[in-house]
């Protein structure tokens, strides 16, 4: 197996409730850490949502291991953030049998 190329940087966010400032609490985003991360287009398609067309695009992520439990190890529902691009994180494999990198598939949407 080839050693990825880790040439994108990404953030690494997970959600968090945060204060609304009366009260109460808003669901947002809080960042964990910056990693770097090999990316691998997959699959697309265009979807329609609340009457909008919507691009999803499938993508395979490549970055360097972390300790299970640790919060720089991501995880199923956090997220990883390029300047405006958001990427969904629905799971995460170990990618090689030394548990060197990991992979995660994630999904980006974008109203077209």
């Amino acid at each position: 197996m080839s050693v990825p190329r880790l040439n994108r940087q990404l953030v690494l966010e997970a959600p968090d409730r945060l204060s609304d400032g009366a009260g109460g609490f808003v669901n947002g985003w809080v960042p964990v850490g910056i990693v770097w991360a090999e990316m691998t287009a997959r699959t697309g398609r265009e979807t329609a949502a609340s009457g909008a067309p919507v691009s999803r695009m499938a993508y395979k992520i490549t970055v360097r291991a972390a300790p299970a439990g640790s919060s720089e190890r991501p995880a199923a529902q956090q997220r990883f953030r390029q300047g405006n691009r958001i990427f969904t994180i629905e799971a995460v494999a170990e990618r090689d049998s030394d548990g060197r990198y990991l992979t995660c598939f994630a999904q980006e949407e974008q109203v077209v």
